[in-house]
């Protein structure tokens, strides 16, 4: 069992309240307790945060590239044991979480070395003897809050370039996945993050969100979660004394399309992936597979029969395919959307039922509906687990209609041979990021992460383009006489 505190100034501090972090595959196995702040410690790490902003602003591009460094050195090599924390936690396979780990190292890694590749612009003048530089400078203290479905992967990517680029901040995880967010916490402290530089505070939304996102004492959010929080942080934010960035990624209802001319094999390991593995627990997951005619009954054949072949059981078992939902809550949410799929008319093809184990987790056979009309809510909402929709269609263009009718706008993909059709896609699906006969989730991390619509709003994560949510533009003009 864990004990965790939460880190606050340079301190491990105990809270007046604990959490029990389970373990979704066997509830008879806890991860740990953690503590919970008080909203009094919550303002103590804005103010630490704030205090400690000008020094690290102030430090060398080579010292902050150190600390990261450092950190995904760290992580790298703490790869097994973080990768078994997280499937214990959240629930996804050791296969995911390793790839996880994998991926969460990469990103301190990038984002060092964007500690050194920081520079800016020299722009002629349109005037005699003025010279012009254009700066990049941090914003100051910077609020994160993440969800629990990557409990390394997504705070790293928004933590790691706030760090590089000299922000403060203050990181509030999930509290469904505590233990991952203080591993970090330890690590980064380990890295030599200075007292105040980055905070964790573990707490309940209804007890510590005004504190984190209302205070003046900090300058841009960044949060990743559902649409209806979402707009509820980003109406927060911009009623506060003064404005803040926001940066919200709040998810998605991806549309999958498959042509006739598509490879079934192709078509189908995208569906399997993208639909139903880490349990459909991805704001990329493929939730809507919208299949021309031609070769529909085909493809939900050859679907229906691959699902068979899909393992569901304990996180931490190399032969699991698929892990358990990731608490009692979302278990009962993905088995009400099944029940309101039969009402709405759907014929439930293939799964949907829990499954019992040798061990007392949330076991769910992964669910496909067909017979799905565009216009039923198995189709339009966000399930947020192994519950995908097919939808027939008659051509090319009524898939790419009924691809883009929905207020999400992440992820699409499409599979197919055609050149023509892959290329139109691409250009007309409305979605920040297109997949061309690969599943719509599985992203690199040095590339921009975002949507449109519904999906996302203010500037993209990840990669270069991460420095715009992290730094304002400062323009000087000097005259040399």
């Amino acid at each position: 069992m864990i004990h965790g505190q939460n880190w606050i100034a340079g301190e491990w501090l105990s809270g007046s309240d604990e959490t029990l972090d389970a373990n979704p595959s066997d509830r008879n196995d806890p991860v740990g307790r953690f503590a919970l702040v008080t909203p009094a410690q919550a303002r103590a790490a804005v103010a630490s945060a704030r205090q400690a902003f000008p020094g690290w602003a102030a430090a060398s591009p080579l010292r902050r590239h150190d600390v990261l460094q450092r950190a995904a050195q760290e992580i790298a090599a703490r790869g097994e044991e973080l990768a078994t924390l997280i499937a214990r936690e959240e629930g996804k396979t050791l296969a995911d979480a390793r790839r996880e780990v994998v991926r969460t190292a990469q990103i301190f890694q990038f984002h060092a070395g964007e500690c050194l590749r920081s520079g800016g612009e020299k722009i002629a003048s349109v005037r005699d003897g003025v010279d012009i530089d254009i700066t990049r400078e941090p914003l100051g203290v910077v609020t994160v809050i993440t969800p629990w479905n990557f409990p390394l992967a997504i705070p790293a990517w928004k933590i790691a370039p706030a760090l590089a680029w000299g922000n403060c901040v203050v990181f509030k995880p999930a509290e469904l996945v505590p233990a991952s967010a203080h591993a970090l916490a330890e690590i980064l402290q380990r890295a030599g993050v200075p007292p105040g530089v980055f905070n964790l505070v573990v707490g309940r939304s209804a007890q510590i969100g005004a504190e984190l996102i209302e205070s003046d004492e900090v300058d841009a959010i960044s949060f990743t979660g559902s649409a209806k929080t979402g707009r509820l942080v980003a109406a927060a934010a911009s009623q506060a004394y003064r404005l803040k960035r926001v940066q919200l990624e709040m998810g998605g209802k991806n549309p999958l399309v498959v042509l006739d001319d598509a490879s079934i094999d192709i078509a189908v390991s995208c569906a399997l992936d993208g639909a139903f593995h880490q349990t459909g627990q991805r704001c990329t997951a493929s939730s809507r597979v919208i299949v021309t005619r031609g070769i529909h009954r085909r493809f939900v054949h050859a679907l229906v029969e691959g699902m068979k072949g899909l393992v569901v059981g304990h996180a931490c078992h190399d032969r699991t395919h698929i892990g358990p939902v990731a608490d009692a809550r979302q278990l009962e949410q993905d088995l009400s959307y099944i029940e309101i799929g039969k009402a709405e008319g759907a014929t439930l093809a293939g799964g949907g039922t829990r499954l019992t184990r040798d061990t007392d987790g949330y076991f769910l056979e992964p669910a496909l509906f067909i017979d799905v009309h565009p216009s039923m809510r198995i189709a339009r909402e966000e399930i947020f687990g192994p519950v995908a929709a097919v939808l027939a269609v008659a051509d090319y263009d009524e898939a790419l209609a009924v691809a883009n009718d929905t207020e999400f706008g992440l992820s699409a993909g499409i599979c197919t041979a055609s050149l023509k059709h892959a290329q139109h896609f691409r250009r007309n699906a409305q979605a920040g990021m297109v997949m061309v006969n690969l599943p719509t989730a599985g992203v690199d991390h040095h590339v921009p992460f975002g949507g449109t619509k519904g999906s996302s709003h203010g500037p993209r994560e990840q990669g270069t383009h991460a420095r715009d949510m992290y730094t304002r533009i400062k323009t000087a003009y000097v005259w040399g006489g």
